[in-house]
């Protein structure tokens, strides 16, 4: 069976060697494609271009408590990162510290985004510092946002405005108008993004975390919790005409993750050996971060499910037996 897959980056090691051919699914000829996730997203939610691909976690919530009923959630999670310590700031607007983003406006991509909606959960649950306290501008709209497919509406208690089309949310934050971002993403050739500018380098602008990665540390010895951002769809017209399948992909992208976890580890081993690491991160380097299954991330998808409760993108507090088939329950 011959089978559309799109992946959102080409050299991610966890998927490489389900992308490259090196691991197969059972009964599956993969044809891959690598899209800009901005834009596989917005394909995908839209159009339905490929037969399986990444999607975005909160928007994949979003579609499926919308009753949106195309896709089949598989529990891989390609990426996952704490994009919610990369907050950008103009550095005259007096911004130290996550409490004087209150009444600031804040520049998005797409207010629903995943790493949109794990920055503003963390700000409400580690600084008290809640949506409704910032005025956000997000930069997709008409039908280039990933919210005209999900049928996303602004809560009631949140100021949304959209960024006109003549302009961008880079322009805007070098012109003032703006005093931070949420999150920024300059255009890397998709149809989707319009900001251009490398603000990261620009002597006006700062992280609001002089440290981020002191940050992350912080948050993750708190909670645990190391956010997912992407997962995986197969089309349900297939998942229910060929129920093997979703076993099938799993167990494939399960085998690249070991590869790329044994790859990492003879990696730490080499740098333990000779002295580069010292002895006592033993623990912490040889720790797996990246792993699938329900079981093993059930913690951080509820807690996605859960502020995307709270931030009012899911009408109800989505469970993950509500989003998951039944066959991946137990992985």
């Amino acid at each position: 069976m011959d089978l559309q897959l799109s992946i959102g980056m080409a050299d991610n090691p966890r998927t490489r060697a389900v992308l490259n051919g090196t691991v197969k699914p059972d009964g599956i000829e993969l044809i891959p494609t690598c899209v800009h996730a901005s834009e596989l997203f917005w394909r995908q939610l839209h159009f339905g271009d490929f037969d399986i691909s990444e999607m975005s976690m909160s928007e994949l919530l979003m579609a499926v408590a919308g009753g949106d009923d195309r896709w089949v959630p598989i529990p891989v999670f390609t990426t996952r990162r704490m994009y919610q310590f990369g907050i950008l700031v103009r550095k005259d607007r007096g911004i130290e510290v996550p409490a004087d983003l209150k009444g600031k406006k804040m520049g998005v991509p797409e207010y629903a985004q995943t790493a949109a909606l794990w920055t503003r959960g963390h700000l409400q649950h580690e600084y008290d510092v809640h949506p409704r306290d910032m005025e956000f501008w997000m930069e997709r709209n008409d039908d280039h946002s990933h919210g005209s497919a999900t049928g996303f509406k602004p809560p009631d208690d949140v100021k949304l405005s959209y960024i006109p089309n003549d302009t961008n949310m880079g322009e805007m934050l070098l012109e003032g108008k703006l005093d931070g971002a949420i999150r920024y993403l300059v255009n890397t050739d998709n149809l989707v993004d319009r900001s251009t500018l490398d603000l990261f380098n620009h002597p006006d602008f700062k992280f609001l975390y002089a440290d981020p990665h002191a940050e992350g540390v912080r948050y993750f010895e708190k909670t645990g919790i190391y956010p997912i951002n992407h997962g995986m769809v197969i089309k349900r017209e297939i998942a229910e005409r060929h129920s093997w399948a979703v076993l099938n992909l799993f167990k494939a992208f399960e085998k690249a993750n070991e590869m790329a976890e044994k790859a990492r580890m003879e990696a730490v081993h080499y740098h333990l050996e000779t002295g580069l690491i010292p002895r006592e991160y033993r623990k912490a380097v040889e720790t797996p971060l990246v792993r699938h299954g329900i079981k093993a991330n059930r913690k951080v998808l509820e807690t996605i499910a859960q502020y995307s409760f709270e931030q009012g993108l899911t009408p109800r507090l989505m469970t993950m037996e509500e989003l998951f088939p039944p066959q991946v329950m137990e992985q």
